[in-house]
């Protein structure tokens, strides 16, 4: 009969506990889950980079190799985002591709500085360009003012950037090139890697979970004995 009281003064603090037992371990698990798919991803590019380019579809997977031809017009050539390499200021030299009969696609042709006079490399007629299909990005709360008379943007957005270069007809994403050269622009060596964080987030969800429970066995057992 004694432990009665002291069991009942157990409920409140219990059923405060348990919620959020519940969420620390449901982010656990989601993060756990988080981790499998990334992992996909990752496996997926480590297979795309290790075999050949395919030809461009209509609707590409992003961080996927691609290869697609047409004519690369430097006259409406744009810099996107800024880059320090070393300790020189760059940008990404973007440049459209106009193919016959399909939307231009703007091609991320690699970094380039900002200041001074090197040698830009700007191939004449048709090629042929080896890529990773760059998804679009959106204008966010804390994003950099485009200047779109200067084609100076610093969000990869074709619906905003196709308008200032005069390209109404332009596709829903991006490529950017692949090379091994010198010179500039100095193109993507690799194909992109998103980190995968989620182990760890898991662990720390998972963590302070069983840390929580320990915390509240443990004072439960002296209330008890109190």
């Amino acid at each position: 009969m004694s432990s009665r009281p002291g069991l009942r003064r157990l409920i409140l603090p219990l059923l405060v506990t348990l919620p959020v037992l519940a969420v620390l371990l449901a982010l656990g698990t989601w993060q756990a889950q988080r981790l499998g798919w990334k992992a996909g991803i990752l496996a997926r590019i480590d297979a795309a980079e290790a075999g050949p380019a395919q030809p461009l579809p209509a609707d590409p997977v992003p961080f996927t190799k691609v290869e697609a031809a047409g004519r690369l017009d430097h006259g409406r050539e744009s810099l996107v985002g800024i880059e320090v390499r070393g300790a020189t200021l760059g940008a990404r030299l973007v440049t459209p591709l106009l193919r016959d009969g399909a939307p231009a696609i703007l091609v991320d042709r690699g970094w380039v500085p900002l200041e001074g006079r090197a040698t830009v490399d700007r191939p004449a007629g048709e090629v042929r360009v080896t890529a990773w299909v760059r998804p679009v990005e959106r204008v966010g709360m804390f994003s950099a003012t485009d200047d779109t008379a200067g084609r100076r943007f610093y969000t990869f957005d074709p619906v905003v950037i196709g308008p200032a270069l005069d390209l109404p007809q332009l596709a829903p994403f991006g490529l950017v090139a692949l090379g091994q050269g010198p010179g500039l622009p100095q193109a993507d060596r690799r194909l992109p890697r998103p980190s995968n964080n989620h182990l760890g987030y898991a662990i720390t969800w998972y963590g302070l979970a069983v840390a929580l429970a320990g915390v509240f066995l443990v004072w439960a057992r002296r209330r008890l004995k109190d």
